[in-house]
């Protein structure tokens, strides 16, 4: 199995996306994982769910038998998210209310998605990449 993983913040989350939507129909799987930027002082998440949930997703996304394809966006840093026009809280599509949000994307459209607080929770995680 292959995890097609690319990034995108939130300048470059457009044409990132667009790539992404075209080539979806080639994977068996296709997720968005919202998540927050590294604080720089020390290059991890200053959110502390994401710090938890990003291996975790990571490990059961590589154990899959298909090809998966992930595209990590970054939601800026904290005074950026915590904006409440953030560009990600109010686009219909994702409706984000937290980070980290893992989104299944089918059809071109959102099938299934793991909140922030239980996106780092295997059983969900297996749940949303098989459609149950």
């Amino acid at each position: 199995m292959t995890v097609k993983l690319v990034d995108a913040t939130i300048s470059s989350f457009g044409s990132v996306f667009e790539k992404f939507k075209a080539e979806a129909p080639k994977n068996k799987v296709n997720l968005i994982l919202f998540l927050a930027d590294n604080d720089p002082s020390t290059n991890l998440s200053w959110c502390p769910d994401c710090v938890r949930a990003e291996p975790v997703i990571l490990k059961k996304l590589e154990a899959l038998p298909d090809d998966v394809a992930l595209l990590r966006a970054y939601v800026g840093d904290r005074p950026t998210w915590r904006n409440p026009q953030h560009p990600w809280r109010v686009d219909s599509r994702f409706k984000l209310k937290g980070v980290p949000t893992l989104i299944s994307w089918e059809n071109d459209a959102v099938k299934g998605r793991l909140e922030d607080y239980e996106a780092h929770l295997e059983h969900k995680i297996n749940a949303l990449v098989s459609g149950n």
